[in-house]
């Protein structure tokens, strides 16, 4: 990772061990040894509470049961703050002015190219010199992160990022390289053609059938465009013309040169069939191409402990409303910002969900401390239309809840990837640990097949507490 050059192991270890507490100082005046470890200082002193209480209030400082020392990030400020707080106790194993400056991810890059590799947990890491227009096109993104040591960007991995981010290098001519944490799978991609350079638009008959079978706003945007790129890749032909085969050599084409993701794939599939069986009223067709095996990744869970701790960050009393109705009742983020005060039923301590995903209604849960919170919300905001109201009224934004939880997973030192949606996992998965009925949990989520709950089998910690390693069966 560009983002984690650190010394060799066996050279902190090194470092580490030659490290001896001085004592000669009386216990209010302690010895406080500092190494300087990569992107890294490691602190070592005596336990006194006070010292404690200084070092956890620096930024991303953490205790380290291995090396029995402190780590804080290594940075100008937090140097200034060490030395000044430690005063004469402090003994450096090199002068950190003298250290030289951490080469940014970004001068490893050539002019005129943007570098994404892909990280865990569905986020990619961006590298490139800076540029004004693109840096505000990332903060035109949700869930953005910017890593003022490393110089880089890191950002959701969606089709629509990506869509974005190849767009931004067609248009500019800049070099477009996608690397995959395996090398085997690094691969310069040809990014998808700019709106600007599409001819053709996509039928209004096309869009009009949409709206007419009820399909959701984000559908309907999804298949236009996936049925845009289709017809301007065939830009000299009428859509009656073009035949069974040449679809199938469009989709090699999205998978060898675009590397679509196996779901992106799926979206192109439907919304070209969508076209020639329900619009053009064709009969029912099948496109096979061979494609690898889809990723199954298990979704981030936080403990009740966690949720807990996230929560009595929150002081604004809206935004703790917010995290509490969403984690207590299972919602999706969209659900949660379409309630209206209606859709609380008090008596009978249940939540009405109106045409949630797949245009289907349900009813899950009420929290009585959810309740008593909201009531105290109530009074104090009085909502109109909408149960979470933005400053100037209206739905509440959706990247504006994100953000309420980041900066609350950042306050409790959270440091798993946290999104709505992983409150929405933590809901089912504590239900099923608290030995909740799985067919109940289905319905609380709104899952149509029960296969989607399931997965939360697979991480629940229930039982697993009760049984042991073999490796602690052994003599040795």
């Amino acid at each position: 990772m560009l983002h984690r050059i650190l010394p060799e192991k066996d050279k902190i270890e090194e470092l580490l061990k030659s490290i001896s507490m001085d004592t000669t100082n009386s216990q209010q005046h302690p010895s406080v040894q500092a190494i300087i470890a990569g992107r890294n200082i490691l602190l070592r002193l005596p336990k006194n509470r006070d010292d404690i209480a200084f070092i956890r209030s620096l930024g991303y400082s953490r205790w380290d049961n291995a090396g029995f020392c402190w780590v804080v990030q290594y940075h100008p400020a937090n140097i200034n703050k060490i030395n000044e707080y430690f005063s004469g106790r402090i003994h450096w194993n090199e002068n950190p002015a003298e250290k030289k400056e951490y080469v940014p991810a970004n001068s490893i890059v050539k002019p005129n190219t943007l570098m994404v590799r892909k990280l865990k947990h569905s986020r990619i890491l961006l590298v490139f010199e800076y540029n004004a227009a693109l840096v505000t096109l990332i903060k035109q993104q949700p869930l953005y992160s910017w890593d003022s040591v490393t110089k880089t960007w890191t950002l959701p991995q969606t089709e629509k990022i990506l869509a974005c981010l190849t767009q931004f290098c067609t248009i500019n001519e800049w070099e477009y390289i996608f690397e995959d944490n395996h090398p085997v799978n690094n691969r310069k991609i040809k990014p998808k053609p700019p709106k600007s350079l599409q001819s053709r638009k996509c039928p209004e008959a096309y869009i009009e059938k949409m709206t007419i079978m009820r399909y959701s706003p984000r559908t309907v945007q999804v298949y236009v465009d996936c049925f845009t790129e289709f017809i301007n890749y065939f830009s000299s032909k009428e859509l009656t013309e073009i035949k069974h085969e040449e679809i199938t050599g469009y989709m090699r084409y999205l998978v060898e040169e675009r590397c679509i993701s196996t779901s992106y794939q799926n979206q192109a599939i439907n919304a070209i069939k969508f076209y020639y069986e329900k619009v053009a009223g064709g009969k029912r067709e099948t496109y096979f191409i061979e494609r690898p095996r889809r990723e199954k990744f298990l979704p981030e869970v936080l403990s009740e402990e966690e949720v807990g701790a996230i929560i009595a960050t929150i002081q604004n009393p809206k935004h703790k409303c917010m995290i509490m109705t969403a984690y207590s009742a299972g919602l999706r983020v969209g659900e949660l910002l379409n309630l209206r005060p209606v859709d609380i039923d008090s008596k009978r301590m249940l939540i009405k969900v109106f045409q949630g995903k797949g245009r289907k209604d349900r009813v899950t849960l009420l929290s009585a401390r959810a309740l008593e919170a909201l009531r105290e919300y109530y009074k104090q905001y009085h909502p109109g239309e909408y149960l979470f109201e933005g400053a100037s009224g209206g739905r509440y934004s959706e990247r504006s809840v994100q953000n309420v939880l980041k900066r609350a997973c950042e306050e409790a030192g959270i440091r798993k990837h946290v999104t709505m949606h992983t409150l929405r996992h933590s809901f089912a998965t504590h239900l099923l640990e608290h030995n909740t009925d799985l067919r109940y949990i289905q319905e609380l989520l709104g899952h149509t097949n029960p296969k989607t709950t399931q997965i939360y089998t697979h991480i629940t910690t229930k039982g697993l507490d009760q049984l042991k390693s073999p490796l602690d069966n052994l003599n040795f």
